[in-house]
């Protein structure tokens, strides 16, 4: 049986609560490849290692938090998603208050400023 296609807002929805997981500390890089491909986009590790440009093992490593993949191999894996991979803050205090700072939108800056 064919996976239920998720609309819009489903698969923001879901792509919020992973994140949040991720944050956290309750899913790591590769959990959450793995769950957005399988459950938001119903691709298989080949399909989108292929359109990611990647082969399929390198793909599995990533997803079972493996190997050593490169930074732009990561960046590449996760742009489809509409993410990037970044730095934060090892400390959950320090997250914490990251996270909490309330009604303060933080506008982004191109590349280079």
């Amino acid at each position: 049986m064919k996976p239920r296609t998720l609309t819009a807002d489903e698969r923001e929805t879901a792509l919020m609560a992973l994140l949040r997981q991720l944050i956290q500390g309750n899913l790591t890089e590769g959990q959450l490849l793995r769950t957005l491909r399988r459950e938001v986009l119903s691709l298989s590790q080949g399909d989108y290692a292929d359109l990611v440009g990647i082969s399929r093992r390198t793909l599995s490593d990533i997803e079972r938090d493996t190997g050593n993949a490169s930074l732009a191999t990561m960046n590449r894996v996760f742009r489809p998603l509409g993410l990037r991979v970044g730095v934060l803050p090892r400390q959950p205090a320090l997250l914490g208050r990251l996270l909490a700072e309330d009604g303060k939108q933080i506008e982004p800056t191109k590349k280079g400023n």
